[in-house]
């Protein structure tokens, strides 16, 4: 709410109304269909225009977001050593620290002594000298080497500009990891040849065999000596079609 008794106006297109009284102000804004919208209020008389308040906020929302989107804010870094360290240990060291730099960030190398090191600080001086003169091309000094507690360190600040953070959206794949399939650009899956089925010999060799069909097998008739007795003649079988019935057995 305006309560001051009269404020400097600027049109919705920037023009310089003058000085209004507040009331009259509010009224023209009410008949052009916008709001009265104080953008000086440390100014005599406090300056306002006329605009859509809604359309404004989210404007500068939306450009908060955006600037926000390419801001990367730099991180402090730490790199922790020993004064009996190997040389693949602190080229590896040296690497890291090459990566931290070249990515915008500050980093803190620091040397760390137990026991009886300590009265050797000076081996842990020309670690850190040396250090610094490796990363030298990627960043500066800022602090030199000082003695803390038990741990020595300096303060290396980067020369090179914070990289932007990714894109929203698809990851990007990672160096030395190949693409899948579904990741590929649709002319490099269209270019791939068709593969052919393989079929597996061991497979085929370890199958089971199917079952070799058989073929019928004739029944031979039943002998008339099987039982003593036996009136009853025995049945003709399929392969004795044809052959006369067998004579009963004899008392």
């Amino acid at each position: 709410m305006i309560r001051v008794p009269s404020v400097r106006v600027v049109d919705e297109e920037g023009a310089q109304l003058g000085v209004l009284p507040t009331m009259e102000a509010i009224r023209l804004a009410q008949e052009r269909g916008y709001d009265l919208v104080e953008v000086a209020p440390m100014a005599v008389p406090p300056v306002v225009r006329l605009l859509d308040y809604g359309q404004y906020k989210y404007d500068a929302a939306k450009k908060e977001k955006e600037a926000r989107r390419h801001q990367r804010s730099v991180e402090f870094k730490e790199i922790r050593l020993k004064p009996k360290i190997g040389q693949g240990d602190f080229d590896t060291k040296v690497r890291r620290a090459i990566q931290f730099l070249e990515d915008g960030d500050r980093v803190k190398v620091a040397c760390q002594f137990r026991g009886r090191e300590l009265s050797h600080a000076n081996l842990g001086r020309d670690l850190l000298t040396k250090f610094a003169e490796l990363v030298k091309d990627h960043g500066a000094v800022e602090r030199q080497p000082l003695l803390e507690g038990k741990s020595m360190s300096i303060v290396i600040a980067s020369t090179h500009k914070p990289k932007a953070p990714p894109p929203e959206g698809r990851p990007q794949p990672a160096e030395g990891r190949p693409q899948a399939a579904e990741e590929r650009q649709p002319e490099e899956r269209q270019a791939e040849p068709a593969r052919e089925p393989v079929t597996s010999a061991v497979a085929t060799a370890a199958a089971p065999a199917a079952p070799r069909p058989t073929a019928p097998r004739a029944v031979a008739p039943r002998s008339n000596r099987s039982a003593v007795g036996d009136k009853t003649p025995a049945p003709a079988g399929d392969g004795a079609q044809g052959a006369p019935p067998s004579e009963p057995a004899g008392e």
